[in-house]
């Protein structure tokens, strides 16, 4: 299949523990479509000025409850980008038993489910080289554990270590087919 000449349509979900480079694929891939947008789900986060509980280890139930907001925004975002005609690309930290939820919660078919699995060796590297600093309480370690162990194998597991971003937008769109979820 030839990548350039693939327009997804639907929603596109990309996941994986902080570091393995949703943001920059998620973009790279929005810009490569004619009608795309970037859901990302951070702006959620982010958009409680007082009160936020951050999801960490051994959050409570209000960080909790935070989090699956902030997944429901963004997946009625996706629809509503969608709906309107545009490729919704969303981009967050979705992991273990969530990924299921929040394929239940997008409801724009098709649905295609990415997840970005680096090595652990390489979200490392790559964690040292940004400027920002994303895990608090998490090491790359645990959360690639809870990834590989808890997260339900459904869409397309990408180990995008040795891949640059055209390689890995590439290898996203010619693999379609295998991130699709019926």
């Amino acid at each position: 299949m030839n990548a350039a000449a693939t327009t997804p349509e639907g929603v596109i979900v990309i996941t994986g523990i902080m570091a393995a480079g949703k943001s920059t694929i998620a973009q790279a891939l929005a810009e490569r479509l004619p009608r795309a947008a970037h859901v990302r789900g951070d702006t959620f986060r982010r958009m409680i000025v007082s009160g936020r509980e951050e999801y960490e280890p051994g959050a409570g139930d209000e960080a909790e409850a935070q989090l699956r907001l902030r997944y429901g925004l963004s997946a009625s975002t996706a629809d509503a980008y969608a709906a309107a005609g545009f490729t919704a690309i969303v981009q967050d930290v979705i992991l273990g038993e969530e990924l299921k939820r929040y394929v239940d919660l997008v409801r724009t078919r098709p649905l295609h489910v990415v997840v970005l699995a680096p090595r652990p060796a390489a979200v490392a590297a790559r964690e040292s080289a940004r400027g920002k600093t994303g895990y608090g309480e998490w090491t790359v370690e645990a959360l690639d554990e809870g990834l590989r162990a808890t997260t339900p194998r459904i869409g397309l597991w990408l180990d995008s270590s040795e891949l640059t971003v055209d390689q890995t937008v590439d290898a996203i769109l010619a693999r379609l087919d295998e991130s699709a979820v019926v």
